[in-house]
């Protein structure tokens, strides 16, 4: 009577398994791991593990497929077509060169936006308690938070935008900034990091002056001053394709001009008047400053640079100027989180290098005006 019922039980089976795929009777997709997944996606087949495959074969068939594989000569690797960058001359695909006319042109016209912009003169009209020297020491803080937990520098540039941005549009006392500048490090860090700070850590660093609930009722007061526009262009999104650019006729020092733009764009954030410029007017005016401070006797700014930055060298001695003033410390010299940051080997210890005093004011008359003549 048992083997009766075995018997019947593996013939129902095998009439399941023979049975034709229809909707009353459909096949089971297993879950599996996207590097499991087939070829062709609409193809419904088992899938096997690693290991069982090879048990599942005859020992002669692996045995004679190993001798094939080890005499047959190694297939040549295919190669595939590279995208270049005719902005930069890069043939990297990361920098997306059929579309990168088009995404610069988006993002100049999105740093223009007023809502993307901070008030120029917010310390004077919008704030009755704050200085722009109080502002430079708490960037000059925000730049070591960012150090101690190793944030990227996305995230540094984003959280300047938004504390210019809230102190536009809310005034707050002094005993509060700080409390804005960890908020809006919060938020950028959420926006920009793959495993960002948790909020015990923002309060930690501030050395418990402000509990969990001020910094996530900052947090929330912040995103519905900013109405939750946070994707703003910052120096750092111009800075990528300019020094591309501009390390072209400089093959021998690329990190160095690489690490010395990035220095000078941290500087500019410590300026309050810098407030007033453009983000791609920094970045241009970094590239500017440190060709000139790699090569003082040769022209920073050339033909090439100006069609791809759409700035002239007129254009760019303010920003260059007062850059310029914080290499050398006369603006800001009490501020030091920077300065002592690109002090270091990793970064070729660019701020350590000797710069002229003064700037030649030839080098900002018009370069393809000059070419001509």
């Amino acid at each position: 009577m048992a083997e009766n019922q075995n018997s019947t039980r593996m013939t129902r089976a095998a009439a399941k398994r023979k049975a034709p795929v229809t909707d009353e009777n459909p096949v089971r997709k297993k879950r599996v791991v996207l590097g499991e997944l087939p070829n062709n996606s609409n193809v419904v087949a088992p899938l096997i593990p690693i290991q069982e495959r090879e048990t599942q074969k005859p020992k002669s068939t692996l045995i004679a497929a190993k001798k094939q594989t080890k005499n047959a000569p190694i297939p040549p690797v295919p190669i595939l077509p590279q995208t270049v960058d005719f902005e930069s001359g890069s043939s990297d695909p990361q920098m997306c060169g059929p579309y990168v006319a088009d995404i610069c042109a988006y993002l100049r016209e999105m740093e223009g936006k007023l809502k993307q912009r901070p008030l120029h003169d917010y310390i004077e009209k919008v704030q009755s308690d704050l200085t722009p020297n109080m502002r430079g020491v708490l960037v000059d803080w925000l730049v070591e938070v960012a150090e101690e937990y190793k944030l990227v520098s996305d995230t540094l540039y984003l959280t300047v935008s938004y504390v210019d941005r809230f102190l536009s549009a809310k005034p707050i006392n002094r005993q509060r900034l700080q409390l804005v500048g960890v908020s809006a490090m919060l938020i950028a860090s959420k926006y920009e990091e793959i495993s960002p700070p948790k909020v015990e850590d923002f309060v930690y660093i501030t050395d418990n002056t402000f509990t969990r609930q001020d910094v996530v009722s900052m947090e929330a007061d912040i995103l519905l001053a900013l109405q939750f526009e946070l994707g703003c262009p910052t120096i750092k999104t111009f800075l990528r394709r300019f020094t591309r650019v501009a390390q072209e006729d400089f093959n021998e020092s690329l990190l160095q001009i690489e690490f010395l733009c990035c220095y000078l764009s941290e500087l500019s954030l410590l300026d309050y008047s810098c407030v007033k410029f453009l983000p791609s007017m920094l970045a241009a005016s970094a590239v500017f400053l440190a060709r000139f401070i790699i090569r003082p006797k040769q022209h920073p700014w050339n033909q090439m640079l100006e069609e791809y930055t759409k700035y002239k060298a007129s254009d760019l001695q303010q920003p260059v100027g007062i850059i310029h003033d914080l290499y050398l410390s006369r603006r800001g010299n009490s501020l030091e989180a920077v300065r002592n940051k690109y002090k270091q080997h990793k970064f070729k210890c660019v701020a350590t290098m000797p710069v002229s005093p003064e700037l030649p004011l030839a080098f900002f008359e018009d370069v393809i005006i000059r070419e001509k003549a």
